[in-house]
């Protein structure tokens, strides 16, 4: 990774192909709800509660896969996510406890998922490529992801109904390792580090420190927050939502198929802006738009033709906050831990996937409507569309500096 590479490269195409099997594994994890909770006799609760610990510590993981990934190289982190990966979905498939579903599908599948996915891979994608095509590439990458629950959880599907969800699980594991062939695509990554365009010598301290005393680099975490809260509450509870209309089941999944199909296009369109256009105005938009389709969708009477136009508007935009997002990091702070900042970053956005689950949940038993919720999800993001206006995207001094003595 001496020299840079083109955005078609083989080693963009290969990590391309990473994100699609770790986005795509995860996403077919839903798949099982059913069959485990029958099995186990539980109620869907006690499997859903793991997938809710996946996400958490999904996020809590991300930073210190990124700071690993930075100081000892994006390789090695992958080749640990991996075994973690594999091992947390064999032991969902042989667990005879609630605790061994939590384990398993909850804490290890969240930390595999962190050393393998977008917090790791989108910086070393970043650092392949020129600077002039770092968005692009952010994008690809994030398109990529999707694609993989596209292909994989049919596949996921054909396994469950063939073999049962254990022997289907275990299949999955073993597909999992397939990830560490990837990792010597990132070979020779913490070497680069060092010297990545120039940029001053820094410890991590001082990069936390620095990202810290950063207001800018605030507001971007909590918009990150909001972008988790809507997704999430989304995935999670619309097919619930549409379920209470009185709509078949069948409607949810188009609506949530529709979302991922258009949210591959939304990624590459909004990878490809990035690089041409102001990251924090593009952010602005997107937050801005998201707000208007919901309250569209909130007061124009429900239909099957409301729903797939709010999934097909709402899919252009719902990883498209990425590029930009993962972009500012580093052009503010440039690409040395990047890893590590946009940790921090997502692990805000995994803490707001959590809450809008949860508050989902909770208003909705408490008030028997999800009604509140649809409208402080537009709130929040019209509130967050303004707060991007006043980011300074521009690199923070100590680089702005290195770049006029150069």
């Amino acid at each position: 990774m001496a020299q840079h590479k083109k955005i078609i490269s083989l080693a963009i195409a290969l990590a391309c192909v990473l994100l699609a099997i770790n986005f795509g594994l995860r996403s077919s994890l839903g798949l099982f709800l059913k069959p485990v909770s029958e099995t186990f006799g539980y109620g869907r609760e006690v499997f859903a509660f793991s997938l809710a610990l996946q996400n958490l510590f999904w996020g809590l993981s991300q930073p210190i896969a990124g700071a690993f990934a930075d100081k000892f190289g994006t390789s090695r982190v992958i080749i640990v996510g991996t075994l973690f990966y594999s091992l947390g979905l064999y032991i969902t498939a042989t667990a005879d406890s609630f605790m061994g579903l939590h384990i398993g599908a909850g804490i290890l599948i969240g930390m595999g998922i962190a050393g393998t996915g977008l917090g790791v891979i989108l910086p070393a994608m970043a650092r392949m490529v020129s600077p002039e095509k770092r968005a692009m590439a952010l994008g690809i990458g994030t398109a990529a992801g999707s694609a993989g629950q596209f292909l994989l959880i049919p596949v996921a599907r054909e396994f469950l109904v063939a073999y049962g969800w254990q022997t289907a699980l275990i299949i999955m594991a073993i597909g999992a390792l397939s990830m560490i062939l990837f990792s010597p695509v990132f070979k020779g990554d913490e070497i680069k580090n060092t010297t990545l365009d120039n940029e001053p010598s820094q410890t991590l301290k001082e990069a936390l420190n620095e990202a810290s005393g950063h207001i800018h680099y605030w507001l971007l975490i909590a918009g990150f927050f909001v972008c988790g809260f809507q997704l999430a509450f989304i995935v999670v509870h619309m097919p619930s939502y549409l379920a209470d209309k009185g709509f078949d089941s069948s409607v949810a999944a188009a609506s949530l198929s529709i979302i991922g199909l258009c949210n591959i296009f939304g990624s590459l369109i909004s990878g490809h802006l990035s690089g041409i256009y102001s990251k924090k105005w593009i952010l602005t938009y997107i937050y801005a738009a998201r707000s208007i389709i919901i309250v569209l969708f909130l007061i124009t009477p429900i239909s099957t033709f409301t729903i797939y136009a709010f999934s097909f508007a709402t899919g252009f935009l719902w990883l498209a906050t990425v590029p930009p997002t993962s972009g500012l990091v580093a052009q503010m702070f440039g690409l040395r831990f990047m890893g590590t900042l946009y940790g921090i970053v997502f692990l805000n956005h995994q803490i707001g996937s959590f809450t809008g689950v949860w508050i989902g949940g909770y208003l909705f038993d408490t008030t028997g409507s999800y009604d509140q919720v649809w409208w402080w999800a537009a709130i929040i993001a019209a509130i967050t569309a303004l707060i991007h206006v006043y980011i300074d995207e521009r690199p923070i001094k100590r680089i702005r500096a290195n770049i006029e003595a150069s």
